[in-house]
């Protein structure tokens, strides 16, 4: 199977878990500008309130998008760790498998890593681990729009799968993808089935045996 090339994402919806599958490698885009309102720095979970965004504020917003997505800086001016664990923690403490993952979780949370590619990137290598995935993880070098990415060889042998920017948070797009890419399980709240949400909420409700609800 070719190569995925994705950003990188904020805790990950389900659905890029289940694109990468059996792929020969994933290629994580490094030379790309910044685009906001994406899962670059958000996610989605459950709460009892309904699904909620966790956003990680980045430095220099309004100038965001003229800086490179691995050059952005986080912002912890704010105290949105904080927020965002009680958040996590107020959601899924009740979970089957909360304690098991916690702790890893939060040693990821407390480094601060500067730069929200690096965040992403220790919670991706967290989490590929966790459903046994074993897939090489590369980085661009140079950038490529999306409509000269078939012909690439020197990132493709013999081609690219392209994803960059498929899986968007937005609620009208968000819920088709994963409705195809996540066998339906027992979530905390709610009696319909929420589609979109982080995988987060499979690990939480799942533990090991999330990978089998990846199709």
């Amino acid at each position: 199977m070719p190569r995925i090339l994705f950003e990188t994402q904020y805790h990950p919806p389900t659905s890029f878990f289940a694109e990468i599958i059996g792929a020969d490698a994933l290629q994580l885009e490094t030379q790309e500008h910044y685009r906001k309102q994406t899962y670059r720095n958000r996610c989605l979970i459950l709460t009892a309130q309904g699904v909620k965004p966790l956003t990680v504020p980045v430095v220099d917003g309004n100038r965001s998008e003229k800086v490179k997505t691995a050059e952005i800086e986080i912002d912890y001016r704010q105290n949105w760790v904080h927020q965002h664990w009680r958040t996590i923690q107020t959601a899924y403490g009740g979970t089957p498998y909360f304690e098991y993952y916690a702790d890893y979780l939060h040693d990821i949370y407390v480094q601060k890593h500067q730069r929200l590619f690096d965040l992403n990137l220790a919670f991706l290598r967290f989490y590929l681990r966790c459903l046994r995935l074993r897939i090489p993880v590369e980085f661009t070098t140079e950038y490529f729009p999306p409509s000269s990415i078939t012909s690439l060889e020197n990132l493709s042998s013999p081609s690219v799968i392209d994803k960059r920017d498929s899986l968007t948070p937005k609620a009208l797009v968000a819920t088709e993808p994963d409705r195809k890419s996540v066998l339906p399980y027992l979530q905390t709240f709610g009696k319909d089935f929420a589609p979109g949400l982080s995988i987060l909420d499979l690990l939480f409700m799942q533990g090991p045996a999330a990978g089998n609800f990846l199709v």
